[in-house]
């Protein structure tokens, strides 16, 4: 049998590994900016939730002249509507509220803006995993 002077064709071995350790390198680099990213996002599951509750107090104060007694309030800790959060409310009187949101479920490795609280004068402010203040970060910043 004469044997054919054409090459065959296709990668060898060497040519897929080099491909496999390419896009290796790719997902490592690419994967934690994407979760970064995908968590900076689901922070406005916090912000959605404050605001709709804070306004919600707004209302009930405007037509009752107290915070308490609200029935559009829920009993809490309630969760945001994905589920990112837990809403509690520490503080509650006649005249003042503190709302707080925390981070839950897979929102917790988010350690930058752990939690997010926004009081009756509309003070807003979020910290960290380790307390510190994040509040531009957290509530409009990068």
């Amino acid at each position: 049998m004469a044997r054919s002077s054409t090459r065959a064709r296709g990668f060898s071995l060497i040519e897929v590994m080099i491909a496999v350790a390419i896009v290796g390198i790719l997902a490592a680099i690419a994967l934690p900016s994407y979760r970064h990213y995908v968590l900076r996002g689901n922070r406005t599951d916090a912000i959605k939730a404050l605001t709709f509750y804070q306004q919600a107090l707004e209302r009930c104060y405007s037509q009752n002249f107290s915070y308490t007694g609200c029935a559009q309030i829920p009993a809490m800790p309630v969760a945001t509507t994905d589920g990112y959060y837990s809403i509690t409310m520490p503080t509650l009187t006649n005249t003042s509220y503190v709302l707080l949101a925390t981070a839950a479920n897979s929102q917790a490795a988010d350690t930058q803006c752990t939690t997010f609280q926004v009081t009756q004068a509309g003070a807003q402010s979020a910290q960290d995993s380790t307390s510190n203040d994040q509040t531009q970060a957290c509530w409009g910043g990068s």
